[in-house]
């Protein structure tokens, strides 16, 4: 019971911070700041911005292979019948002059790829950042509710009192008592599972933004959405990064068509050597030879068309996910503004019923105080004024989230798009540091590279 009795009165000073900020030491949380932690918190973010780094690689390795290879190669051998040793040492180049086109159909293909990992990035983005709202929304809701319970709990302990005070004086039975006790035991284990829900809603909280909240200063104006549904759609099916990165991917796999179809032509490359040999105990000279090397695929075992038709097949796979994509995004559109328009009506109209509820509760209040109604009507009477009030908040809450769903929907949920104040993260600085495929470990790109790579670690 001690317990219970701490946790309720944890809970109600929540509550009561929501209409007094400004009381509160510690700084309430706002919905733009819980979006700020949650972007500059999130391990996912890093995550893929790595995966982005890897697919960077890809490109300056398609780069590389336009490059000529330069190796040394050194080998020693002993002829153990004659009991001599020979040995040689060469400098080995090639260069692949032609290729039909496959190296730079892969350089085009690997930068597509890039590219489309980018607004991966930025569709990620936005899922973190509809995240952080909907874990503000739930704890903001779930305070609320706990604040109404806690009251209507204090409400109906106070009707028992009168309830018994009556029941002592004649003017009320045992079945009003009763009925009183039930709808406070009723009241109680409701207040109990709205404390339960805020405690869910707190670690959810916890993991899409970082931490835990503080006080919540309330989620402000709504968000600038666009203003008809067909202005969301065009958004969806155009500017949306999930389009964009699926409009990459199949510019991506149209090259590598491309690419498959390479592999048939035929390939001439220059080839140098350089050699000293040795045969103990005397030195027998250096050779050198220079040449074309030309190769004709002519049987592969089918090979060759097998990676053609595979290409073709991923493009297609690709186009009709591009398709899905566009009705994914349609639907979540037309979902959003429909329970954008729901939650509005529902706000109006629980406004309407709050005042109402409240209007007969307090009339109700008024002709049992005269013996004209018992103490039943009276609890549910102020049953009406809870229930309606918790309606409204739900109304309200689902009127911030559907507004931010649509947002997303039409891929304006981004920090750009909202003007955080987050660190800048450029995704294009590693690859413009590192395209041209930096050949040197101490080159001054690799020491960029540490410095750029510990500056995002900081961030």
């Amino acid at each position: 019971m001690a317990f219970g009795f701490k946790k309720r009165a944890r809970y109600a000073l929540c509550a009561v911070t929501l209409a007094s900020v400004c009381a509160f030491p510690v700084q309430a949380d706002s919905l733009r700041q819980v979006m700020v932690d949650a972007y500059r918190h999130s391990s996912l973010l890093e995550q893929n911005r790595y995966l982005l780094r890897i697919q960077d690689e890809g490109v300056a390795q398609a780069i590389a292979r336009l490059r000529p290879v330069i190796s040394f190669v050194a080998s020693m051998s002993r002829d153990v019948i004659n009991n001599t040793s020979n040995a040689s040492a060469s400098l080995v180049a090639e260069y692949l002059i032609y290729d039909g086109g496959a190296r730079r159909f892969a350089i085009e293909a690997a930068e597509e790829t890039v590219l489309a990992t980018r607004e991966q990035l930025v569709a990620l983005e936005q899922q973190v950042l509809l995240d952080g709202v909907t874990a503000y929304m739930n704890v903001w809701r779930d305070m609320q509710v706990v604040d109404v319970r806690d009251r209507n709990v204090r409400v109906i302990t106070q009707q028992l009192r009168a309830a018994q005070d009556r029941f002592e004086v004649g003017e009320d039975t045992r079945t009003d008592v009763a009925q009183a006790e039930a709808q406070l035991a009723t009241a109680r284990s409701q207040l109990a599972g709205a404390q339960g829900a805020l405690d869910i809603s707190r670690e959810l909280f916890n993991l899409a933004v970082g931490r835990y909240p503080n006080a919540l200063s309330g989620p402000g104006s709504l968000p600038n959405t666009p203003r008809t549904e067909a202005a969301a759609q065009a958004l969806a099916r155009q500017e949306h990064p999930a389009i964009r990165a699926l409009q990459h991917e199949v510019t991506a796999a149209e090259l590598g068509i491309e690419q498959a179809r390479a592999g048939i032509r035929p390939q001439l490359s220059l080839d140098g050597n350089l050699t000293e040999r040795f045969t103990s105990p005397t030195f027998e000279g250096t050779s050198g030879t220079i040449g074309l090397t030309l190769t004709q695929p002519i049987y592969r075992g089918g090979q060759l068309l097998s990676l053609e038709r595979q290409s073709r097949a991923q493009a297609a796979a690709v186009r009709f996910g591009l398709n899905q994509q566009v009705r994914l995004n349609l639907q979540a559109v037309g979902n959003a503004w429909a329970r954008m328009n729901i939650a509005a009506a529902q706000i109006q109209a629980a406004d309407q019923g709050i005042a109402a509820a409240e209007l007969a509760f307090e009339g109700v209040q008024e002709e049992a105080s005269l013996g004209a109604r018992t103490t039943l009507d009276v609890l549910d009477a102020e049953q009406d004024v809870l229930d309606v009030r918790i309606s409204r908040i739900q109304a309200q809450t689902d009127l911030y989230l559907a507004s931010y769903q649509l947002l997303a929907a039409s891929g304006l949920l981004t920090v750009d798009t909202l003007r955080l104040p987050v660190p800048e993260y450029d995704p294009s600085a590693y690859a413009n540091m590192f395209s041209n495929a930096p050949s040197r470990v101490n080159s001054p790109q690799g020491q960029q590279l540490d410095s750029l790579l510990e500056r995002i670690g900081r961030d």
